[in-house]
């Protein structure tokens, strides 16, 4: 059975570092992007099967990122679980809106990450 395959898309170095190992230990195939400017390219090329994004970016903001990703033909169909440092409702809704599965304030301890994480994924046929 081929590993599911994660995009982390997250500027600050520590949560990128946290992210990807955590996933990684748990068999999955990680691609990582500090600058999300790039993340839908490499979303293209990398063909992830879900996507973790941070919400507060330096030049993007995820929000937008997550709109941009889902106006996508061949990235529409891909669950985003956003994390942020601050999840107010008007953030939370408006990250729903934008096509997120989920959304987990920072910072995110292990186990409700990988049950995150779960939940997000599509189920493999």
């Amino acid at each position: 059975m081929e590993h599911q395959r994660i995009l982390v898309v997250e500027d600050d170095l520590y949560n990128r570092i946290f992210f990807c190992a955590v996933l990684e230990e748990h068999g999955f195939v990680v691609e990582q992007v500090a600058d999300e400017r790039t993340a839908i390219d490499v979303a293209a090329v990398f063909g992830p099967d879900l996507v973790v994004m941070d919400i507060q970016m330096p030049h993007i903001s995820g929000i937008d990122l997550i709109r941009k990703l889902k106006q996508r033909p061949t990235l529409a169909r891909v669950p985003v679980l956003a994390v942020t440092g601050y999840v107010g409702r008007e953030e939370e809704r408006e990250v729903r809106d934008a096509g997120a599965s989920a959304i987990l304030a920072k910072p995110v301890p292990i186990e409700p990450f990988l049950k995150a994480i779960e939940n997000a994924l599509p189920q493999a046929a």
